[in-house]
């Protein structure tokens, strides 16, 4: 199978520019066809399609189905499950800032955090993305829980297949990334997304979530968070999700079939041209990380991304596959040479995602002080 035939493109307006991007089958005999396809697909763009990953399309709709499940609770009760310091857990509509030199206020999508489950009594919740994840009750949502912690371990399988096959793009052995140090204690966040249609609350939401995430308290007091889902308008700084690169080493995204996701494949260009990224039914969309980007120096690249909505809901899992904490991401040596030294400083995985999270996400003091 190659690329999105034409059901997966016509969903966006003629007008648009559709990104064509390679399509790398996980079962083909094949190997070095999938290393060439991949290769040139992270020095293109730095985004691809995976298919025939091992993962059924039944099971798939499945997670999908129980995430509705979750983000149509009511908010009083996703708020009982707000994300911790650990990033476990419920991330509100507007939580997440990751473009503000152009945003007016956050993300327009809501989200939900679970990663490797660690007990609270193991000497590894010492590390920052480590510990036990926060999970509705089974009163609540029976069978939720066994049902993403089984994603969880489906998408990491399917996270080092790729990885292996990146490494051989990278003329690594296969296994390089599968070292203890490395994605044989990986930091694996699967990350539930939900861009709501546009719709007017019914019932009141509390002053005390609304207001740590509002960044213009002018544009709140005229509305601004009472239509939501609001419609993407990137000269007005409305986005579903603002324009950034993602921290690891890889994401695989699991979309709905609504379109939204676009990519720049040089950010340096002004203006930016971005290209829509095409649904395409049972497939991985896999994109590139900040390390991996440092890790070859620049010779695959972290691509800008971003996801605009037009008022209909969307959702998307995402799966961000990190190295260990005390990884040190460093310039390959088959990456760099005495005319191509290294372009960044070595640092260690769990800072770099530590500062960037920090970055990205509203303090979590700040909702327990308007709560209170």
């Amino acid at each position: 199978m190659e690329n999105p035939g034409r059901d997966a493109v016509k969903a966006f307006p003629a007008s648009s520019n559709v990104s064509t991007l390679s399509c790398i089958d996980l079962s083909s005999p094949d190997i070095q066809n999938s290393v060439s396809l991949l290769k040139q697909a992270c020095l293109d763009s730095g985004f691809f399609y995976i298919i025939n990953h091992g993962i059924s399309q039944e099971f798939m709709d499945e997670v999908f189905a129980q995430s509705k499940r979750l983000f149509h609770l009511p908010l009083e009760e996703k708020m009982k499950l707000l994300r911790n310091e650990k990033h476990r857990g419920y991330s509100p509509v507007l939580d997440e800032l990751l473009d503000p030199v152009n945003q007016i206020n956050g993300d327009y999508k809501e989200g939900y955090y679970i990663g490797v489950e660690v007990a609270e009594d193991d000497q590894e919740t010492e590390k920052p993305f480590y510990g036990p994840n926060i999970w509705p009750s089974t009163d609540l949502l029976p069978g939720w829980r066994q049902i993403m912690e089984t994603y969880h371990q489906e998408a990491l399988r399917v996270a080092k297949a790729v990885a292996r096959i990146i490494a051989l793009a990278l003329d690594l052995d296969a296994e390089f990334f599968d070292k203890p140090e490395m994605l044989g204690k990986p930091i694996a966040t699967l990350r539930l997304l939900h861009y709501e249609g546009v719709r007017q609350i019914t019932g009141c939401i509390p002053l005390w979530i609304c207001y740590p995430l509002v960044l213009d308290i002018n544009a709140f007091m005229m509305g601004v968070l009472f239509s939501v889902g609001r419609v993407s308008n990137p000269a007005k700084g409305i986005y579903g999700a603002g324009a950034h690169s993602d921290y690891g080493l890889i994401t695989l995204l699991a979309t709905d079939d609504t379109p939204g996701l676009q990519i720049c494949k040089d950010k340096d260009t002004n203006p930016q041209i971005w290209e829509d990224v095409a649904p395409l039914k049972g497939a991985f969309i896999v994109n590139l990380g900040d390390m991996l980007e440092r890790w070859s120096n620049c010779v695959f690249r972290s691509t800008l991304h971003r996801v605009l909505v037009n008022g209909g809901e969307r959702y998307s899992i995402a799966f961000f596959v990190e190295p260990s904490h005390e990884c040190l991401v460093e310039c390959l040596p088959s990456c760099k040479s005495e005319t191509n030294p290294p372009k960044f400083p070595p640092v260690k995985c769990g800072v770099y995602l530590s500062q960037r999270y920090k970055d990205t996400h509203v303090d979590l003091s700040s909702y327990r002080s308007h709560q209170n």
